[in-house]
């Protein structure tokens, strides 16, 4: 299996729901509708701003997972 994180997300109760009922109609899980929208949002940006390439990559990583641990402890 891929290396995969789990993240909270605060979202309105309004929002949450409208999302789960596009989910369910379209025949994907509510984690599944958010990776399409993640999906979605990155190939845009891309398409729109050009490629994200490996070192960006790298540098966003490095600050992701400072956060990440800050918000851990």
């Amino acid at each position: 299996m891929k290396n995969q994180k789990n993240v909270t997300l605060r979202i309105g109760d309004d929002l949450l729901e409208k999302l789960y009922y596009v989910a369910k109609s379209e025949g994907r899980s509510l984690n599944n509708q958010f990776l399409l929208m993640a999906r979605n949002s990155v190939a845009y940006f891309e398409k729109t701003k050009g490629k994200i390439d490996s070192t960006k990559l790298r540098e966003i990583r490095e600050e992701m997972e400072k956060e990440i641990s800050v918000d851990e402890q």
